[in-house]
């Protein structure tokens, strides 16, 4: 199994970029951490509703506007994971401040677009 990734905005619904980042993501054997609005499995992976205390994230992949990460922050910085991916529209300066004054790189891309050139 590749690195753990937190899908944070997780969605079954199968229009939404962040339920192909998490279809995407497992079919190239990453571990997925999948947190959402509404509890759902997709393909086997549970959306969780609650942040679950886990351990050795590598990377927090964003599906959330900034004002909705607001509520996460201390949980994403409690995960220290090695980096945080801002995908389109998550684009947040605060977070980003925040997180790099942790020692954790922020990179604004999106998930799909660097699984799919290789670059994740």
């Amino acid at each position: 199994m590749k690195n753990k990734t937190l899908v944070l905005g997780a969605s079954d619904n199968p229009s939404r970029y962040a339920n192909m980042a998490m279809l995407t993501l497992q079919r190239k054997g990453h571990a997925v951490v999948a947190v959402g609005r509404k509890a759902a499995v997709v393909n086997g992976m549970t959306i969780e509703t609650t942040p679950p205390q886990t351990e050795e994230v590598d990377t927090v992949t964003l599906y959330l506007n900034p004002d909705h990460q607001k509520a996460y922050y201390n949980y994403i910085l409690s995960l220290k994971p090695r980096r945080i991916i801002f995908n389109p529209g998550t684009e947040n300066e605060e977070l980003e401040q925040i997180a790099e004054t942790n020692g954790i790189q922020t990179i604004e891309a999106c998930t799909l677009v660097m699984l799919g050139t290789g670059q994740y």
